[in-house]
C-alpha cells in the first residue's frame, strides 16, 4: 500500500511539476518574443527614419536611388552585422537590396502590399532559421519604397531552450528531493501501521502480551489505544479459556480418579464372590461394601446433576426468611451432629430476609455445615450465625477443626478437590460439596469467602445482597 501511494503521489507531482515548468517556459518564450519584436520595431523605425533622410539627400543631388542603394545601406549593414540581423529595401513591389544571409533575395517573396497605409507588418518565418520580419512602407512622397527589418531569433530560441533545460533540470532535482521527502514522510506515516501489523502478527502467533506505544492524542494514538485494549481483552479471554480448559482437564482427571477407586473395589469384591468359596457372612460383607460404593457413585451422580442444573442459571425466586432456613437446617443437621458428638448452635439476632430459592439455600447451608463436621473432632463446636453488615446479609459458619493451608484454599472450590483426601473419603465425601455451594452462591449474586488457619479451624462467610422488602415477624 505504501509503494502504491508513493508512486501515485510521485506521478501526480511529476505531472504537476512538468505542467508548471512548461507553463513557465511558454511565458518566458512569450516574453522573449515580445522583447525581440519590440527591439525589431524600434530598430526598423530608427533605420527607416534615417534612410528617408538619406534618400531625400540623394535625390536632391540628382542621383538615382536604385543605383546607389548599396552605398546608402552599407553603413546600416555594418551596424547590423554584429547582431546577425539584416535589412531589405523594396521599390515598386520589387526588392532592390538585401543584406541578410538569413533570407537570400532569390528566396524572398514579393514585398507585402500595404497600400496607402503607413502601418508596419510583423510576421515570422521558420526556415531555414527562425526570423522575425518587420515591414513598412515609407511616407509620401517615397511611398514606393519599403524597408524590411529581418531579426535573427536563433539566439533568443537558444536562450529559451537553455532556460527551459535549466528549469527541467531544477524540476528533476526538486522531484528527487520530493521523492526522498515523500519516502521518509510515508515511512513516518506508516510506522504505526507497521507496528500494528507486527503486533497483530505476534498476537496471531500466540504472543498475546504484545502492545503498541501510545504517543500523542491524534487518530493514530486512538487506534493504538484501542488496539492495546483489544489485545488486553483477547489476552484476558485466552487466559480465561486456558484456565477453564485446565479446570475441565483437572475435573476430568479428578472425576476419573474418583470413579476408579469405587469401581476397582466393586470389581474386586464381585470377582472375589464369583471365584472364591466364601461363606454367607463374607458374601454379606462383600455385597454390603459393594452397595456402599454404589451409593457413593449414586451420590456423586446426583451432585454432578445438581451442578449442571445450577449452571443453567434457572431458579424460582421467593422470600426466604433466614429463621425458617435455620429451623429447617437444624432438623436435619442436628441429628448428624449428635451422631458425631459435635455441638451445633444457630445464632440469629434479628429477622432477616433473603431473596432466592429456599431449597438451594438450604442445600448451601447444609453443605457448609457438613464440611465443617468432617473437619471437626468429637466434642468440637460449630456455630452458624446470621447478621446484617452494611448493605449485606451475612451468614457465617465457624468451626474449630483441622483448618486449611493457603495453597489448599485456592482450590477448594474446584470439583473433586479435597483438603485431606483420606479423611474425606473415610467420611463419605465426594469433593463436590463446595462446587455446588459456589454455583448456588453465584446464582444468588452473592459472595463466599474463607478464613482458615491450620489446626485452628475455618470461617466461611456468605454475603447476600440486602433485600429491601420489609419483613414482618410471624
Amino acid at each position: 500500500m505504501k509503494k502504491r501511494i508513493f508512486f501515485v503521489i510521485l506521478v501526480l507531482f511529476l505531472i504537476f511539476l512538468n505542467s508548471v515548468i512548461l507553463m513557465v517556459s511558454l511565458i518566458v518564450l512569450k516574453d522573449k518574443f515580445t522583447a525581440a519584436k519590440d527591439r525589431c520595431l524600434a530598430e526598423h523605425y530608427v533605420i527607416a527614419s534615417s534612410l528617408i533622410g538619406d534618400i531625400q539627400a540623394l535625390e536632391q543631388r540628382g542621383n538615382d536611388v536604385e543605383e546607389n542603394i548599396d552605398m546608402l545601406m552599407r553603413a546600416y549593414s555594418r551596424y547590423l552585422q554584429g547582431k546577425g540581423d539584416g535589412l531589405a529595401v523594396s521599390y515598386c513591389g520589387k526588392w532592390i537590396y538585401e543584406s541578410s544571409t538569413l533570407m537570400p533575395m532569390g528566396e524572398m517573396v514579393s514585398p507585402p502590399d500595404t497600400g496607402s497605409r503607413q502601418e508596419r507588418l510583423v510576421y515570422m518565418e521558420n526556415e531555414p532559421v527562425p526570423i522575425i520580419c518587420v515591414y513598412g512602407s515609407f511616407p509620401a512622397p517615397w511611398q514606393d519604397y519599403g524597408l524590411m527589418y529581418i531579426g535573427n531569433l536563433s539566439g533568443m530560441i537558444s536562450s529559451w531552450r537553455h532556460t527551459k533545460g535549466i528549469l527541467f533540470l531544477m524540476g528533476a532535482v526538486v522531484l528527487f528531493v520530493m521523492a526522498l521527502f515523500l519516502f521518509q514522510f510515508l515511512n513516518i506515516i506508516f510506522r504505526p501501521l507497521r507496528q500494528i501489523s507486527h503486533a497483530s502478527a505476534k498476537i496471531a502467533h500466540g504472543n498475546y502480551e504484545s502492545r503498541l506505544p501510545v504517543q500523542g492524542k491524534d487518530e493514530i494514538a486512538s487506534v493504538a489505544y484501542n488496539f492495546n485494549l483489544m489485545a488486553k481483552q483477547v489476552e484476558t479471554q485466552i487466559q480465561k479459556l486456558q484456565e477453564n480448559a485446565e479446570q475441565k482437564q483437572q475435573f476430568i482427571d479428578n472425576f476419573s480418579h474418583e470413579l476408579k477407586i469405587p469401581l476397582t473395589a466393586i470389581y474386586g469384591y464381585a470377582e472375589y464372590i464369583q471365584k472364591a468359596s466364601v461363606s454367607e457372612e463374607e458374601r454379606y460383607e462383600c455385597t454390603q461394601f459393594i452397595m456402599t460404593e454404589c451409593n457413593r457413585l449414586q451420590s456423586m451422580a446426583y451432585q454432578l446433576l445438581n451442578i449442571a442444573l445450577l449452571r443453567k442459571g434457572e431458579m424460582e425466586e421467593e422470600d426466604c426468611p433466614v429463621a425458617v432456613l435455620f429451623a429447617q437446617s437444624k432438623k436435619v443437621m442436628q441429628i448428624r451432629a449428635a451422631e458425631k458428638k459435635i455441638k451445633l448452635s444457630y445464632v440469629l439476632s434479628q429477622n432477616l430476609l433473603i431473596r432466592g430459592n429456599a431449597q438451594q439455600l438450604l442445600i448451601l447451608i447444609n453443605n457448609l455445615l457438613d464440611n465443617a463436621m468432617k473437619a471437626s473432632e468429637p466434642e468440637d463446636e460449630i456455630c452458624i450465625s446470621a447478621y446484617l453488615e452494611k448493605s449485606n446479609i451475612v451468614i457465617e459458619v465457624e468451626d474449630h477443626g483441622i483448618g486449611m493451608e493457603p495453597d489448599s484454599m485456592a482450590h477448594i472450590r474446584e470439583a473433586f478437590y479435597r483438603v485431606d483426601k483420606a479423611r474425606s473419603r473415610a467420611a463419605g465425601g465426594t469433593g463436590l460439596g463446595l462446587s455446588i455451594c459456589e454455583s448456588i452462591v453465584q446464582l444468588h449474586h452473592a459472595k463466599m469467602t474463607f478464613t482458615s488457619e491450620q489446626g485452628k479451624g475455618t470461617i466461611v462467610r456468605l454475603f447476600f445482597p440486602k433485600y429491601k422488602k420489609s419483613f414482618t415477624s410471624p
